[in-house]
């Protein structure tokens, strides 16, 4: 992001503010120390998390007043009458320095004091689905998958197979997987939408391109802190024998499990196990994700909050990026970001697109932050 964004709103945040901020992180150790805690994870999981966000927003506090003290203590060797000239030549260097830097720490700050984002750190479900363009879209849908597995494997993380249902010539109708590590969502979020690619199918004979299209959907995993309880008179379970990719052993028994949540529709299936135990399993966490991002999306309109717009939402109408084969060019549209690395992005090299995205997106949490603040001061 381009620092200075924070500027001259920092001032508007009070010293007392941070201080009573700061001044919770001995309770929340007192309470991490309970016995009642650790026999409640998903308490003590909120605890560790609030406790490292003030921990690093008082790291990022102390940089800045640092800074700021620094600066002011410079201006005024700047303007007393009994520094010397080349003492002045000295502090006038480090001040264009230290201002220079200052507005990063602004923006540290002011970072760190956003409400914290707890789905950044979570484990994330994926699905992606073959839109318009019949075979040569389920072709483009199995690069995507190919192309996170990459990802994926960059980062150290591991992606588990949901369910899948091949097409006649290779490709993917849909893919539902879930990605699991550090910051999985925090990164993932954002491949949300309406994905276009441009190129000459392996179908067409005359060398012309086509354009076609696949959608994806990236969901948070729920965290038993989301108290997502699904009865089980409210989940019909289906059990099948499975046509999925799992190998020829999968085919021989009953194993595949498809769930209806009856009071919201949602259906999500599994059929990659063996294990019929262990496709109940992978289908259950699904449907929790699937639940939990529609309780999420009423709650926010019933309370009229606006949602970011880069923020993956499940929303697959929207055209977020194209693929252009033939010049090697890649476009996100939310962000204006043209690069021509397709070739490197489509094995997994998605670092630059995501940043740039991460970075977008913060800024827009600080605007909102920044608007906030101001109306509070009217």
């Amino acid at each position: 992001m381009s620092w200075g964004t924070a500027g001259p709103f920092i001032e508007m945040i009070d010293d007392t503010h941070i201080e009573k901020l700061l001044a919770r992180i001995p309770d929340l150790e007192e309470q991490m120390a309970e016995p009642d805690t650790a026999t409640n994870p998903g308490k003590l999981q909120t605890l560790v998390r609030e406790h490292a966000a003030l921990k690093k927003m008082g790291e990022k506090a102390a940089n800045y007043y640092r800074a700021k003290k620094t600066v002011h203590e410079h201006k005024e060797l700047l303007n007393s009458d009994e520094s010397d000239d080349e003492l002045r030549d000295i502090a006038q260097t480090e001040l264009e320095e230290l201002e220079s830097e200052l507005p990063r720490y602004e923006d540290d700050l002011l970072m760190a004091l956003l409400p914290p984002d707890t789905d950044e750190n979570r484990n994330a479900i994926m699905e992606i689905r073959a839109g318009t363009g019949g075979d040569e879209a389920a072709l483009f849908a199995a690069d995507l998958y190919r192309m996170y597995t990459h990802y994926a494997e960059n980062k150290n993380w591991k992606i588990d197979l949901v369910d899948a249902s091949p097409s006649a010539i290779g490709g993917y109708k849909e893919i539902v997987f879930s990605v699991g590590g550090e910051d999985v969502y925090r990164d993932l979020r954002y491949e949300s939408g309406g994905h276009r690619v441009q190129r000459v199918p392996v179908t067409e004979s005359s060398g012309r391109i086509h354009t076609s299209a696949a959608t994806v959907a990236v969901f948070p995993e729920a965290e038993p802190e989301d108290d997502i309880d699904i009865p089980a008179d409210e989940v019909r379970v289906d059990i099948f024998r499975s046509s999925g990719p799992g190998g020829q052993s999968v085919n021989t028994t009953d194993s595949a499990v498809r769930m209806t949540h009856v009071p919201t529709g949602i259906v999500v299936q599994c059929q990659d196990e063996k294990s019929q135990h262990r496709n109940k399993e992978k289908a259950m966490k699904v449907l929790k994700a699937r639940i939990l991002d529609m309780k999420r999306r009423e709650e926010a309109q019933e309370q009229g909050q606006k949602r970011r717009a880069l923020i993956g939402s499940g929303d697959r109408s929207e055209r977020v990026r194209t693929y252009n084969f033939p010049q090697n060019r890649l476009t996100d549209h939310r962000v204006n970001l043209t690069l021509y690395s397709l070739d490197r992005i489509m094995e997994g090299d998605l670092n630059e697109l995501t940043n740039a995205l991460r970075a977008q997106d913060m800024e827009i949490r600080i605007g909102e932050e920044l608007e906030s603040l101001v109306a509070g001061s009217e």
